[in-house]
């Protein structure tokens, strides 16, 4: 009973906790005194393959404890795998408030250890073009993460407090796909240098923000005319995402950011656009048509910059609508594109948080029905769709509307990682409507509260993708680069990002670096001895050879 009362008042700190740093804590205190630490420590569980995760952890101690360096290489190569062993199973990150086995934890860090190892480990050991091979396929096979900002209006103010933990722990990836209300928080980390974050996340700013937005939203969703509606949205967008177009805004901040919109009239696609996609758009126009919620703003047409710099439609004979209609969360594009296989979630969708499974305590049978639910609507929707197609002519705003019923329950609203509102539901009539200030620094704030239970876990599951990221990155750019002579490009590395305006600054400040230390390079006693009797030795053979040829 005593033992109750302390955890309920653990709970309620961690609730209230104005920090990740408080949380923690509380939630450590929290797994002693209920005797999930204990399950930490001990390895044995029927959720994961216990006995091969520390086999290979023994092994992996072994090569490096003898220096077998080419043989921890071929581990590694054997073993790079973001679910070894079923390590990965979310099961495993909810049994503890704070954390997961320890067994995992370590063998997680060896594997870090290893590969920092191996990288900067000298080129007679194992040679350039060998570690330049491991580390290009290794990325592409172990994957990365992406971070998915789902559409939902106003509650698009979550997103903010997800970003901003993720920001202040170091954890925000750096692929960032958004649909509508998504699409202007991925807008604004996307054109934002990590130092201009800071201050629009900072405390002040977001306070100050909130005011503005709360005064805007009051005259934007009130008014008859829906053109000063988004005349209003449109002056938001403008304050709080820089004019770039998506190539600028990466090479800027070298964040990969992707915004969804979907298509204004039948027969055409969604879209993603993104600096490989469509590197010549604003980024502005993007979150604009993205934002246009159907019935309540008019199609957007894309605004592109031209080789002249100037600004100009781009596909002119297309308008453009809210991307949660058609694709709110592009798991299946990012990882066509930048090779993402673990996915970072934050849902606020209205039609979808009712029904995801917030805590993992779900029983099979409601999972099951839930499964069967939606199965048997998509199928009822598929029916009558075919017949309004049929018919498409003479019912098309029907058909219009049945395909955007579709593509909504057609998707899939979940990822590796769910982070989801403590509330189930949110009344639709506020969902554009006006919130005070208080009431939108509620949802900052609960954005916050609702990540601190998931940063150990995304620190965990992130850490050697993040790592291989970093050493490849200074391969490139930094200081393991490698002069051309000792490498070729491995063809996997057609999958790297291209260089931002950083990367080619700091490529060319080490290029002429190299040739500036090899003129100022002085020379030692014996060097210039050795050096002067070499030019003499030369001198005589040159003379030897010219009377040689005149005696000739």
């Amino acid at each position: 009973m005593k033992n109750t009362r302390k955890l309920r008042k653990l709970e309620k700190q961690m609730d209230c906790a104005t920090s990740f740093d408080e949380w923690r804590d509380a939630a450590i205190a929290h797994d002693e005194l209920s005797g999930t630490k204990r399950w930490r420590e001990v390895d044995q569980t029927s959720q994961y393959d216990y006995a091969q995760i520390r086999m290979r952890l023994d092994r992996l101690r072994s090569l490096r404890a003898r220096h077998d360096h080419q043989g921890l290489l071929f581990a590694l190569n054997e073993g790079i795998h973001g679910n070894m062993g079923g390590m990965g199973r979310s099961t495993l990150y909810r049994r503890a408030k704070f954390g997961t086995k320890h067994l995992i934890e370590q063998y997680i860090d060896e594997v870090n250890d290893a590969l920092r190892f191996l990288a900067e480990l000298k080129s007679d050991e194992i040679s350039t073009q060998d570690k330049l091979d491991f580390f290009y396929r290794s990325n592409i096979c172990f994957g990365r993460s992406a971070l998915m900002l789902s559409g939902g209006g106003v509650l698009g103010f979550y997103h903010m407090g997800v970003v901003r933990v993720l920001l202040q722990q170091g954890l925000l990836p750096r692929v960032i796909s958004g649909s509508s209300a998504g699409s202007l928080v991925a807008g604004v980390v996307g054109t934002h240098t990590d130092a201009e974050l800071e201050q629009v996340f900072d405390s002040t700013s977001l306070h100050f923000e909130a005011e503005r937005e709360a005064s805007v939203f009051s005259r934007m969703f009130f008014g008859s005319n829906p053109q000063i509606d988004v005349r209003d949205l449109e002056t938001i967008i403008e304050r709080q995402v820089p004019d770039l177009t998506f190539q600028e805004a990466y090479e800027k901040t070298g964040r990969q950011i992707s915004i969804t919109v979907a298509p204004a009239e039948q027969h055409q696609r969604s879209r993603l656009l993104n600096a490989i996609t469509s590197p010549n758009v604003y980024v502005r126009s993007a979150v604009m048509a993205s934002c246009a919620v159907p019935g309540v703003f008019p199609p957007v047409m894309l605004m592109a910059k031209n080789v002249h710099g100037e600004a100009q439609p781009y596909l002119p004979t297309r308008k453009w609508v809210d991307g949660s209609i058609a694709d709110d969360l592009p798991a299946k594009r990012l990882s066509r594109l930048y090779s993402t296989n673990h996915y970072i979630v934050s849902m606020v969708n209205p039609i979808a948080t009712p029904f995801l499974n917030r805590d993992g305590r779900r029983g099979k049978l409601a999972s099951a029905l839930g499964s069967l639910g939606i199965g048997v609507g998509r199928e009822l929707l598929n029916f009558y769709r075919g017949i309004a197609q049929k018919q498409g002519d003479n019912w098309p705003r029907f058909n219009l509307l049945l395909n955007g019923i579709h593509s909504l329950m057609d998707q899939e609203y979940s990822g590796d990682i769910n982070i989801i509102p403590s509330f189930r539901w949110y009344n639709p009539a506020k969902i554009l409507s006006h919130l005070s200030e208080k009431e939108l620094l509620a949802l900052v704030e609960g954005g916050e509260h609702s990540t601190y239970p998931h940063v150990e876990t995304i620190r965990v599951c992130t850490k050697i993708s993040r790592t291989m990221e970093e050493i490849l990155h200074r391969f490139e750019y930094g200081d393991l680069r490698p002069t051309e002579a000792e490498y070729r490009r491995p063809r996997s590395s057609r999958r790297r990002p291209q260089p931002t305006r950083a990367d080619r600054e700091a490529q060319r400040e080490r290029s002429a670096e190299v040739p500036r230390r090899k003129s100022t390079r002085k020379k030692s006693p014996a060097t210039r001895g050795k050096s002067a009797a070499a030019g003499k030795s030369a001198a005589a053979g040159k003379k030897a050879d010219k009377s040689s040829r005149e005696a000739a």
